[in-house]
């Protein structure tokens, strides 16, 4: 009897292990299902979808994923889906810069998914092509610069502001009082300037005659057929048109897009999203 009880002995653990760890066997094998390669998978991709969702207050996550396609050799083409309003200027130009880099070496297609304007129409003008749903918004090229003026509601509930500062110009833009003359004057000159230059990259990238400025640009807000007649976008279509045309620009037989990472996404819609709360509290110059 001892001697089959022996024999038997590591059939009958391995069925008692299975037994007292049966939930988490089948756990271990439904993640392992989930998350394990499919054939497909093994192979790397030719192709990225790069998206810019929101108010544009951060670029720093863009220009990653912009740089990292660049650098990746198996990487063929990428296609730049926006649907932002804008935002502020620095993080737009940033992103502007980053796909210039990117196209001088592989073919990038802008694709106005919804809105394509102010900050974001400018991170995206140095695209190979710019294609826009048909429904999408275009334009607003242009700057602005906002403040509040909260000094009667301030008297009202008895609060005053108290200031100390070195240099004429260190107050500008206080929301305690009304703006003087000559600080309104220096604002504009910010503003002025960066439109001009706006302006002058939007010209430059998409080939148009900076001195007819007035019929792209002037802060005017296009349907997609409009901005297509004034040389903003190159064609209209979905998403679907704009995938074709990258296939053919990039020259891949078999295109294999990159699928995105679900935490990635959950992280990129969240601080999209976090980054237009404090955009709406804190931003003042802003392209939107």
């Amino acid at each position: 009897m001892n001697f089959l009880k022996t024999l038997f002995s590591p059939i009958a653990a391995t069925m008692k292990f299975i037994q007292n760890h049966f939930k988490a066997m089948i756990f271990l094998l439904i993640l392992f299902l989930i998350f394990s390669p499919n054939e497909a998978e093994l192979i790397p991709p030719n192709l990225v979808k790069v998206k810019l969702e929101g108010v544009i207050m951060d670029a720093s996550k863009v220009v990653e994923s912009l740089e990292k396609a660049r650098l990746d050799k198996n990487i063929k083409g990428v296609l730049f889906v926006v649907n932002s309003p804008g935002g502020a200027v620095p993080p737009s130009i940033e992103i502007m810069e980053a796909i210039k880099r990117l196209n001088a070496e592989k073919p990038v297609i802008a694709y106005a998914a919804g809105t394509i304007a102010s900050g974001s129409y400018y991170a995206s003008i140095y695209a190979k092509k710019i294609y826009a749903n048909p429904g999408s918004m275009v334009g607003s090229i242009g700057v602005i610069m906002q403040g509040a003026n909260y000094s009667e509601l301030a008297q009202k509930i008895g609060i005053s502001a108290q200031t100390v500062k070195a240099g004429k110009f260190k107050e500008i833009g206080t929301p305690a009082r009304k703006w003087k003359a000559y600080e309104t004057a220096e604002l504009e000159k910010v503003v002025n300037e960066t439109y001009d230059l706006f302006v002058a990259d939007v010209s430059k990238a998409r080939n148009l005659d900076p001195t007819n400025y007035k019929e792209f640009a002037d802060a005017h807000i296009f349907t997609a057929s409009q901005a297509k007649k004034v040389g903003l976008v190159d064609e209209l279509g979905v998403g679907f048109d704009a995938e074709n045309a990258l296939v053919k620009l990039s020259g891949v037989k078999k295109p294999i897009w990159q699928k995105e990472d679900k935490l990635d996404s959950f992280m990129r819609q969240l601080s999209g999203e976090t980054a237009s709360y404090l955009g709406a509290y804190f931003s003042n110059l802003t392209m939107r």
